[in-house]
């Protein structure tokens, strides 16, 4: 829809530029020093345990690599975790085993490692192969998410997520993002995946892209992506709008994903969420934005944050 046109353009159908991104939104409303909450996962994971916030739950800690000799037994009562750098980006470095077979680890795709590879993708990580700048890392290993039947067939290999841009305590706009053949299972769009935007007010499906593509169905499994609507809507944008509270970043990317038996949970929060959500639903974000600005210069905005998100879901620029 924004594709090959010029900034003018762009500029009236309200669409936030990278210029704006960055030097508005994430300069001046996200100090530096609160960075380290949402660029390390393990602080992020204290930060929500702090805060009450739903989060997956953190089996251990890997900080050294003498600790990899107890890691077989220390695996042996956990048939399915996750692995990942607590300084990662982009989904790089996270390994997923969702079964035992014996001494195997069976990852989603149904393909077999033994605990070498594990230990070694463990070492790898604490050497900063995947970590922001290639900094010493730990590694972190959670309790694999049972995702919501809610998605099934709509993801590839991988848990989908949904991605709230919440600004100045508001959420205002959202997507989920499905892993595709493409993504290798990861639901990142600049690697494959399919972004669909979600309308804030209900959570229903407003449009699919892949690679800045309009799609219609899944490119893996073929299900309709229209069809998509999240089950308890109020309580994901309500995390959200908690997790810009407890954070304290003007303008935040939570990321959370959906529970079988535990509902909404934070997966990760982001001091700089990209752009591409626009284009996953089609509309920019400037009119929200200027919307939440007027709250706040007219003293109308709401200090709690679940106030804020209902005000959200209650249509923030149908208001007076």
């Amino acid at each position: 829809m924004f594709a090959l046109t010029s900034p003018r353009r762009l500029a009236r159908a309200g669409i936030v530029g990278m210029n704006r991104r960055n030097v508005e939104l994430i300069a001046q409303n996200n100090p530096r020093h609160l960075y380290p909450l949402v660029d390390d996962k393990l602080k992020t994971k204290e930060l929500a345990e702090a805060h009450g916030l739903n989060a997956p739950r953190l089996i251990g800690v890997v900080r050294q690599t003498g600790q990899l000799r107890q890691l077989a037994e220390f695996l042996t009562p956990h048939p399915q975790f996750v692995i990942k750098p607590s300084r990662g980006s982009g989904g790089k470095g996270i390994l997923v085993v969702t079964g035992r077979d014996g001494e195997d680890y069976i990852k989603p795709s149904g393909g077999r490692i033994g605990f070498d590879l594990v230990a070694r993708h463990i070492n790898n990580t604490l050497s900063g192969l995947f970590s922001l700048g290639g900094k010493p890392d730990v590694a972190m290993i959670e309790a694999l998410i049972d995702f919501d039947p809610v998605f099934e067939g709509y993801s590839y290999e991988g848990v989908p997520d949904i991605r709230v841009i919440v600004y100045k305590g508001f959420p205002i706009m959202a997507m989920t993002r499905l892993s595709t053949a493409a993504s290798d299972g990861k639901a990142n769009l600049h690697q494959g995946a399919v972004g669909v935007g979600l309308d804030i007010m209900t959570g229903k499906a407003l449009r699919a892209v892949q690679n800045g593509v309009p799609i219609t169905t899944h490119p893996d499994t073929g299900a309709d992506l229209s069809k998509i609507a999240v089950p308890n809507w109020p309580e994901v944008v309500e995390l959200a709008a908690r997790c810009q509270a407890a954070s304290q970043l003007g303008y935040l990317g939570a990321d959370i994903v959906l529970d079988r038996q535990a509902g909404p949970q934070v997966l990760e929060l982001n001091a700089r969420p990209g752009l591409a959500i626009q284009v996953a639903n089609g509309v920019g974000m400037a009119p929200l934005i200027d919307a939440v600005d007027k709250l706040h210069r007219d003293g109308k905005a709401p200090a709690d944050p679940v106030a804020r998100a209902k005000r959200a879901i209650g249509g923030l620029l149908a208001q007076p």
